[in-house]
């Protein structure tokens, strides 16, 4: 696995460089290497089930590095568990994906109720005595094999565990250290969870470089006063974010290049970028390079990029996401699974090196939308878009109800379904609510059941409770309405397009 040798050449190399920064603590490269030593040397003495993964939970703590690498050295995949989902949804996600062992770096006591899975405290392998020299590049997780597992959200209310292998994870990282501006011991931005695969984008770009991370928590976001503070001694010179994180960052009008003087290199992913987004970039960080990229967490990240210069916002009103990375390919096809010319809209399917094998221990789903083309794996994104003559690739939104607000990709049913079980409800839809082809928030239309609340607000702040205990916040709907009855259509479907027009009105 080229990611942790040259991980390994900068732990030997450069020992003492930062590998990754939280408001907290820090860690070197040497460290980083010794320390997912004795952690794999802890996994290994345990003699799980070959293969098994292993829950990684807590928040941009530099054990979180630890342990990924740590899990991976002995043979196992990791899943990220951010402690911003809430306890119902880990649980799930302990249950579905089999694991038997849970490594808590937060900190925090940690009880998964009705679950026997073990957990233990980072901080408690790092006493135990090393078992293990360093550990052998052949135990490591390598070619096909699971290399992480990220859970995104299911349409059935239940999480999905995408499967990511160490040559799916080699492939996006020989494209960004080759396609990009990244040209090592770099700081990079770490703004996004590890639990949404935006993070990864940051993390083993520069791992493999020789790069330093930059932690943003939650609670820095939450305060903009102490996120300015922190971004000024960040010496950030590679910005990863959603184009959502970045806009608020932008209405400080501090945000420019005094603040970040190094900064170099914009990465968006996640969502539709603005071009009004890049043109105050532009005029803020004259020096830097703005890349537009899109990809499913299925293909690992991203797959496509472009460099939006002043030319390309001169020519589009809205933004391309780019060109397919060299090993990959980018069909375009209508509903019957033909082929559609350039410049005709279709499903998105993405070929190559970087789509995952599945779903973990979910075949039905896997089959739905993995294929094989020309002998290669292939994902149906169910994105809808069209390629130019060029070969740029244009985003045009989603041919099911899966969508992407503010960077987190989430399935409306799932909320729905959420929604539909609180005692308060009878019957719902959630609309999202575009405003410059972005979605701004989520709307969710109501027929309520009999309740003893007088005012409206007071029954949507009881349904929001319900709703926090069993979604992050990010999938709450913004806006509530409530209605006698939902308009139908004439086969007898509810019309979302009449819903919308209500919410608006």
């Amino acid at each position: 696995m080229k990611v942790l040798n040259k991980i390994r050449d900068f732990a030997h190399q450069q020992p003492e460089t930062l590998a990754f920064i939280s408001p907290n603590k820090e860690i070197s490269y040497q460290d980083l290497w010794k320390k997912s030593d004795q952690t794999a040397s802890y996994l290994i003495n345990l003699n799980l089930t070959a293969g098994s993964p292993v829950v990684v939970y807590g928040h941009m703590e530099p054990e979180m590095l630890v342990s990924f690498l740590g899990s991976v050295k002995a043979g196992h995949p990791y899943i990220p568990v951010d402690t911003s989902i809430p306890m119902e949804r880990v649980v799930k996600i302990v249950e579905s994906s089999g694991t038997e062992l849970v490594i808590n770096v937060s900190n925090q006591p940690l009880s998964l109720s009705d679950v026997s899975v073990r957990i233990v405290n980072h901080d408690e392998i790092m006493l135990l005595p090393q078992l293990h020299d360093e550990i052998s590049s052949d135990r490591w997780v390598k070619d096909d094999e699971n290399f992480y597992i990220i859970y995104t959200s299911g349409s059935t209310g239940n999480p999905k565990g995408v499967q990511i292998s160490a040559n799916n994870l080699q492939s996006f990282v020989n494209w960004m250290l080759t396609d990009f501006p990244i040209n090592g011991n770099l700081c990079f931005l770490n703004q996004a969870p590890f639990s949404f695969d935006l993070s990864v984008m940051d993390l083993y770009p520069a791992l493999a470089s020789g790069g330093t991370l930059f932690a943003i928590t939650k609670e820095m976001i939450a305060k903009p006063k102490i996120l300015f503070e922190a971004l000024a001694n960040s010496n950030t010179e590679v910005w990863t974010s959603t184009p959502s994180f970045v806009q608020m960052c932008l209405m400080d009008p501090s945000f420019n290049e005094k603040l970040l003087p190094n900064l170099a290199v914009f990465l968006f992913c996640g969502e539709i970028l603005p071009v009004a987004i890049c043109q105050q970039l532009k005029e803020r960080f004259p020096k830097a390079k703005i890349f537009n990229t899109y990809g499913p967490t299925e293909a690992t990240v991203a797959i496509t990029s472009i460099e939006v210069t002043s030319a390309v916002l001169d020519e589009f009103t809205s933004l391309p996401v780019g060109k397919i990375k060299a090993d990959s390919r980018i069909l375009l096809v209508d509903e019957n699974g033909n082929e559609v010319p350039n410049g005709e809209k279709g499903e998105i399917i993405l070929v190559g090196p970087g789509v995952s094998k599945g779903y973990l221990g979910q075949p039905e789903l896997t089959n739905k939308a993995f294929i094989q083309y020309e002998g290669e794996r292939a994902y149906k994104t169910g994105d809808a878009g069209f390629l130019n003559d060029e070969g740029l690739l244009f985003y045009k939104g989603r041919i099911d109800f899966q969508i992407k607000l503010h960077g987190y990709r989430m399935e409306l049913e799932e909320i729905e379904y959420h929604i539909a079980k609180s005692k308060y409800v009878k019957t719902v839809v959630v609309i999202p609510i575009y405003q410059d082809e972005k979605i701004e928030y989520l709307s969710a239309s109501i027929v309520s059941e009999q309740h003893e609340f007088e005012k409206e607000y007071q029954l949507t702040s009881a349904i929001k409770k319900e709703l926090g205990e069993v979604l992050p916040a990010y999938m709450i709907p913004r806006k509530f309405t409530y209605h006698e009855d939902l308009p139908m259509t004439s086969n007898g479907k509810v019309d979302r397009k009449k819903i919308k027009e209500m919410v608006l009105a």
